[in-house]
């Protein structure tokens, strides 16, 4: 049975889907059998990323539905044999999303996958609740500026509180992964530093991502940067965290700042599973 990790947010334009595809992608060359799951209905960006937007037929609404097998609307990855994406639709409504054929989808894809990787669109809407609903394990996209930190927050309560492992006395497990870091603004004051968005969300590090280029030439190409770039320092910080979250223990550093005082502050705070 697959383990659901769901990547969410508060607040929208941190990186949630650049991150889904590019841990999906990064778990799926590891060896393992993957598929990314687009819950953003009406937006649809996942596809994009994925370099599959012209081979979307079916979507994650129309096997809700029942007008589509599941087996038709997944798309294998031409890159990656163990990779698959479920689309999501940009012509339905949120609405159309329901919580019985989520769930039956859902159970489905544990049955054919060792990892269920759910996109959520931000905020705290339908499409968001219901991608956190069956997750397993979350991982909490957020820049390190306080309105994104703040809208993070009130997204791991939900997590506690609103999710199927909620409901039996469970917790989800939880990681937190800053993007969009720039050491520079963050010692000119222009951003918060690690250690205080450490010290307002309180749950381990699962990596910190670097701001750059790189990235977003990625995503212009439809290809996770962890394909398209390996041996960027975006794609590294990536291919890191989803080795934690397999359980390995991986010293977190930040990009430029000083070893010593890294060492100190993750010596106690180093994401494992």
């Amino acid at each position: 049975m697959a383990k659901v990790l769901v990547v969410t947010s508060g607040k929208g334009g941190v990186g949630k889907t650049t991150s889904t595809a590019a841990i999906g992608a990064a778990l799926a060359q590891g060896g393992e059998n993957v598929a990314v799951v687009d819950f953003d209905v009406g937006l649809r960006n996942l596809d994009l990323i994925m370099g599959a937007e012209r081979r979307v037929v079916f979507d994650l609404i129309n096997v809700i539905q029942g007008e589509a097998k599941l087996a038709q609307a997944l798309i294998r990855d031409r890159r990656i044999d163990t990779l698959s994406l479920l689309p999501a639709s940009q012509t339905r409504d949120k609405e159309a999303l329901t919580a019985e054929g989520v769930a039956r989808v859902m159970e489905e894809l544990r049955e054919k996958f060792d990892w269920v990787v759910c996109d959520s669109p931000a905020g705290i809407e339908r499409g968001a609740t219901l991608a956190m609903y069956h997750a397993d394990v979350a991982v909490i996209v957020t820049n390190p500026e306080v309105s994104s930190v703040r809208d993070s927050d009130r997204i791991i309560g939900l997590l506690d509180s609103k999710t199927a492992r909620a409901e039996k006395g469970e917790r989800v497990e939880k990681h937190l992964l800053i993007s969009r870091f720039d050491p520079a603004r963050a010692l000119r004051g222009e951003m918060l530093k690690t250690e205080d968005v450490l010290e307002i969300l309180s749950i381990p590090l699962l990596g910190i991502i670097p701001e750059s280029q790189e990235v977003l030439r990625a995503s212009n190409l439809g290809s996770p940067i962890t394909l398209s770039n390996p041996n960027s320092a975006p794609a590294r910080a990536y291919f890191d965290a989803v080795k934690r979250l397999q359980g390995q223990t991986i010293a977190v550093t930040v990009p430029h700042e000083r070893r010593g005082f890294m060492g100190k502050l993750f010596g106690r705070r180093v994401a494992v599973a």
